[in-house]
């Protein structure tokens, strides 16, 4: 390395993992032209990486926040583009981060522009942490509840939320830790499979009415009702959890369907929706090895699927619907303006929505390597989940911050709710 170049992180090389830095490079020869690389290994020991060529300005200075990436994994100015441009080294992987314990570390190195790797001239580390100073973290295993509750540091009280996450098993602690850093009381559930969890809680909503309860009775909780997130499959849960449960004030669904999807749900033990029907054969192989599955769904708007449709205008509280327009797991978009109508009929007001051009299924906190395809629990086989990465990324963004102002917006909390449960 050389000595006189310097890569630096501002304003801080350790941050939240949804806080953006600024990158610098300094020391170069006027107008020289370096890569810049960033590196990382997911908890599967995946390998994730990017790079981009920079022209240094007349004093030998590289600003991401400023400068156009000439070449690489983006081009123009995108001063978070090394991290969300990170591809796997390996096809159909999704970016793992489930545990919170552990900060994801990004390498950013700055080389001479020559073929292969170039000589390295600086290099720096980014620790990105999934949860906060102060954050308490409990493990749960309540009744038939595991998971994991992430609490703010103070007195509070603070508003709670449920962190439903998708089919893939286990529990994701990386949005329930990142939105208790923020303020919330969040606990993230796993859905099934978890421990000695049963294999089917996703079919009876006496399950997630019982993490509901578990979660309001908290100490420092003062929201009188909780909210919800949701992504995908858990986004028609979500819904149905709305409709049918008392106690959920705001219910966020990200690219989930207006109809039960693929399992019939029990509510005291009685079927309340049959799931929506699919075929498999609809799907449209891709060059990589993966498929497209957007149109084996039937379509939940049709009549003869009415049955299958959750009743959303019955729900007390209120709803933020986000969608994807490139999601090619299923049709997002179509959904949430059944949605809007659907509530828009009814005489409600109580719903906020927003569709994002470009972006694909797997809307996450924002600043994670964008997901092109991967395995699909359901489907048995990689899937696409469609998406262009700058587009992808800046939806992230605003999705992450619109989320917390709806929960922030919409779960009343006063001190008054803590003292009652004393």
């Amino acid at each position: 390395m050389t000595s006189q170049v310097r890569l630096r992180l501002l304003p801080s090389a350790r941050c939240l993992f949804d806080e953006p830095i600024q990158v610098k490079v300094a020391g170069l020869k006027s107008k020289q032209v370096v890569t810049m690389r960033a590196r990382s290994t997911d908890e599967k020991g995946v390998v994730y990486s990017s790079s981009a060529t920079y022209r240094a300005d007349g004093n030998g200075e590289v600003d991401l926040e400023r400068d156009p990436s000439l070449s690489g994994s983006y081009v123009g100015v995108e001063p978070m583009g090394l991290l969300w441009s990170m591809k796997a080294e390996a096809l159909h992987k999704r970016f793992l981060k489930m545990s919170s314990l552990n900060p994801h570390v990004v390498k950013f190195s700055v080389h001479e522009e020559e073929e292969g790797e170039g000589r390295m001239l600086a290099e720096a580390t980014n620790e990105r942490f999934l949860i906060g100073d102060g954050v308490s973290r409990l493990p749960v295993k309540e009744g038939n509840v595991r998971g994991v509750l992430f609490t703010p540091p103070g007195e509070g009280p603070f508003p709670a939320v449920l962190d439903l996450y998708t089919l893939g098993g286990g529990v994701s602690e990386k949005r329930a830790a990142l939105l208790a850093s923020r303020g919330f009381v969040v606990m993230t559930i796993a859905l099934f499979g978890q421990d000695d969890m049963p294999k089917n809680n996703l079919v009876h909503l006496d399950f997630f009415e019982e993490a509901i309860e578990f979660l309001k009775r908290q100490d420092k909780v003062g929201s009188k009702g909780v909210g919800v997130m949701s992504i995908s499959k858990s986004g028609d849960l979500a819904l149905s959890m709305a409709s049918y449960l008392p106690g959920i004030e705001a219910t966020v669904c990200i690219n989930g369907l207006c109809a039960n999807t693929a399992f019939p749900l029990f509510y005291k033990k009685s079927k309340i929706l049959p799931p929506l029907s699919f075929d498999v054969s609809k799907m449209i192989p891709a060059e990589s090895g993966a498929v497209m599955g957007k149109n084996i769904m039937s379509n939940p708007l049709a009549e003869e699927n009415k049955d299958c449709l959750i009743p959303i205008e019955q729900a007390k509280g209120r709803f933020l619907f986000l969608a994807s327009e490139d999601d090619l797991n299923w049709d997002s978009k179509a959904s949430l303006d059944g949605m809007v109508e659907r509530l828009k009929r009814h005489g409600k007001d109580n719903f906020e929505s927003v569709s994002y051009p470009g972006a694909g299924h797997y809307l996450e906190p924002p600043y994670g390597p964008y997901c092109p395809s991967s395995f699909h629990v359901v489907v048995g086989k990689p899937i696409l989940w469609g998406g262009e990465p700058k587009s992808h990324a800046a939806a992230e963004v605003h999705m992450w911050k619109k989320v917390q102002e709806f929960f922030r917006a919409h779960l009343s909390c006063d001190g008054a709710q803590r003292k009652d449960k004393n």
